[in-house]
């Protein structure tokens, strides 16, 4: 039976052509194109917030998840209308603003988005990202290690949301209150990672480079710097089982989540259950632990 190579959406007044909507882009989830960019418009909500008003990277699978991938931070052309793009450098970067853009890119088979670590326009973070790498797939280890990194952040006043990156490790994410700075978060962040590594020398590295890092789990604070990307909230991952990086409750880290369990699949039951974890949690002031850090430190913050 012959398939469609080409559709037609109607989204927020804008024509949007799609083109092979049988292609399988997730072969082992049986997940295709036009599934794909049904599974988008119900992440959308959830996901376009964490990138509007942002740089964004994708990486593209023009022939699914198995086939060659590339990084795009130049937005493509022709570029529809709607598309909008700012500029960062010598690169223009397409704004993830709003839902025909958001299809427009799955389209292109874009099946991860990497927003810049800081906001179009603004020197201040709006947000604090930990990144916790293990060193190799479905290290046993993962989630007692965040629970960990949460239970240190919790004794210095910061409540903070977990979540998966959809690939091999977790973040750490803390939504801010405005007077931060990113070089008082870089400090805050080697303060943590010098703690954790002293203490639990078995678990937790600061060392860069893989080769030095042996069993231990990488407690990235790098990361999170203007000029950086780090994998959204709720953008799907190009696995084999279609995972999507899904923010957690600190009972299901305790649990052991398996991060496996968060995918195309699953993700939308789940947020009817629990909404959007991050939103729950009020942006925290951090001035009190920079003040104390400042002046017990050698990291000059304030």
């Amino acid at each position: 039976m012959p398939t469609a190579e080409k559709g037609i959406l109607h989204v927020e007044g804008h024509e949007l052509t799609i083109t092979n909507p049988e292609k399988p882009l997730w072969p082992e989830a049986g997940i295709t194109k036009l599934m794909y960019l049904e599974k988008l418009a119900a992440l959308s909500p959830y996901l376009i917030p964490y990138c509007r008003g942002r740089f964004l990277t994708v990486i593209r699978f023009p022939h699914g998840v198995h086939g060659k991938s590339f990084y795009q931070k130049n937005a493509p052309e022709p570029l529809p209308p709607f598309v909008g793009t700012a500029q960062s450098g010598d690169i223009r970067h397409v704004r993830l603003d709003n839902l025909p853009t958001l299809l427009w890119l799955g389209n292109l088979a874009a099946l991860e988005f990497h927003p810049s670590c800081e906001r179009i326009g603004s020197a201040e973070p709006s947000e604090w990202i930990l990144d916790i790498d293990p060193p190799r797939e479905g290290d046993p280890r993962l989630m007692e290690a965040v629970g960990t990194v949460g239970e240190v952040l919790e004794s210095l006043g910061i409540a903070a949301v977990p979540k998966t990156s959809g690939a091999t490790g977790a973040q750490i994410f803390v939504p801010l209150r405005e007077g931060c700075t990113f070089r008082q978060l870089r400090a805050l962040g080697e303060f943590v990672g010098k703690y954790l590594a002293e203490k639990y020398p078995a678990l937790f590295t600061l060392e860069r480079l893989k080769k030095d890092r042996g069993n231990r789990i990488y407690f990235d604070y790098l990361q999170h710097w203007p000029g950086k990307t780090l994998a959204a909230p709720y953008t799907p991952r190009a696995t084999p089982s279609a995972t999507v990086s899904a923010p957690l409750t600190w009972d299901e880290v305790r649990r052991n989540a398996d991060p496996a369990s968060f995918n195309l699949l699953t993700i939308e039951k789940r947020l009817e259950t629990h909404g959007d974890l991050i939103r729950r949690v009020p942006p925290q002031d951090l001035g009190p632990i920079l003040k104390f850090i400042g002046k017990s430190s050698l990291f000059p913050l304030l």
